[in-house]
């Protein structure tokens, strides 16, 4: 029971008929191997396929040998400066989480009282907001995936050219016209109309993931899971010296699978950075696929080009010339001192509409903002070349 109420914590479905399900499954199978009742158990309460990931990780945790508490905090103790950390697996820190959930119940109430010198360190708001989405906790996840689905819901639709059946359409139906007064014998006809049909507009996400953007690339991959998490047409690229398409990937309900996905599909992560390659094998191979219809296009790089020459300003105007708005978000915004000094940031400027900062949740806010009205002066990529000159 405790297992079932950790994997409850750590965010799968069980309910107590899974429970009583599960306890008859292992009566029926019996206790044999570790892999016989692993298995026993994952066919009663893994209902999804990526359930399995955090089914796997709380099993191996929960059924662990003996010492894996003590194991668990000293990797919690500051430790002397070595080599780099492994990462931990995709959901493992919530699942830790969640089974630890309960110890803190079980102890003295002078004994849950631990002073923290909070000195020279950060809010959990800023915590939340800068760390890596493979490290936090549930509540975290569930903090920050909360605050992201407000910001992606508030997209406008744009009229296309078809029509449909609209009270207050401007063009007569004639079909549906000429049908509804059969049903009086013809004594009495009541004009149907047809209106222009609504549809969101697509998103194209291009995304930098090289060594100067590591800080940022974890985050907005979330905010672009939640985005297709909510919305059927968006398409996500990512691209260092090659480009990634991570569409798919990004389809995973669970945050921590799709992150996974990604890192496992793409091979230059933190690596150098040639947007002008980049740019060219999209518009070559993927322009005409998904930027029909009025797709919004986000480009997010800080611009540092490791080749600028004269193939970045033309495949920038190329992309400019196919998509409906080209809006580039640039974390080097976040210094106030930032000037477009840089070639390629130079180049990028005068081919993009908006030009936005990105760095944290309120940058999104803003982000969502100016995807539902025109940008406005604040993201305007000119007063920045004015700036230089």
């Amino acid at each position: 029971m405790h297992f079932a109420r950790a994997l409850r914590a750590a965010g799968l479905p069980v309910g107590p008929g899974a429970v009583l399900d599960a306890l008859e499954a292992v009566k029926a199978a019996g206790v044999g191997t570790k892999d016989d009742f692993y298995w026993t158990l994952h066919a009663v309460f893994v209902k999804r396929h990526e359930h399995s990931l955090v089914f796997e990780q709380a099993f191996r945790i929960f059924f662990r040998k003996r010492g894996f508490l003590d194991q668990l905090m000293a990797m919690m103790l500051p430790q002397a400066p070595g080599a780099p950390p492994q990462a931990p697996p995709p959901a493992a820190t919530r699942v830790q989480e969640a089974l630890l959930a309960g110890l803190d119940d079980k102890l003295k109430p002078e004994e849950r009282e631990v002073e923290i010198d909070t000195t020279f360190t950060v809010s959990d708001r800023e915590l939340l907001q800068k760390k890596d989405f493979a490290q936090m906790t549930a509540a975290e996840i569930a903090a920050a995936k909360v605050a992201i689905k407000r910001l992606v819901l508030s997209l406008d639709a744009v009229k296309t050219r078809r029509l449909a059946p609209d009270r207050h359409g401007h063009v007569i139906d004639m079909r549906r016209t000429l049908r509804a007064s059969m049903k009086a014998g013809g004594a009495f006809i009541d004009l149907k109309y047809l209106g222009r049909k609504t549809r969101q507009p697509p998103i194209v996400a291009l995304l930098d993931i090289s060594g100067s953007m590591s800080d940022y690339t974890r985050p907005f991959l979330h905010f672009l899971h939640a985005v297709t998490d909510a919305r059927k047409r968006v398409h996500s690229f990512l691209f260092g010296t090659r480009l990634t398409n991570v569409t798919r990937a990004l389809k995973a309900r669970d945050p921590d699978e799709a992150l996974a996905a990604c890192s496992a599909g793409v091979l230059d992560w933190s690596g150098g950075t040639r947007i002008a390659t980049s740019l060219h094998a999209f518009n070559k191979l993927w322009a005409r696929r998904v930027l029909g219809q009025g797709a919004i296009v986000l480009l997010i790089t800080d611009g540092l080009e490791r080749d600028p020459d004269d193939r970045l300003a033309f495949e920038i105007d190329r992309l400019h010339r196919s998509c409906r708005r080209l809006i580039w978000l640039n974390p080097l915004l976040r210094f106030e001192g930032f000037e477009a000094k840089a070639k390629g940031i130079q180049t990028l400027l005068p081919h993009v509409d908006e030009f936005r900062p990105i760095h944290n949740l309120d940058s999104m806010a803003e982000l969502c903002r100016a995807l539902s009205a025109h940008g406005g002066e604040a993201g305007d990529p000119k007063a920045w070349l004015r700036k230089v000159a």
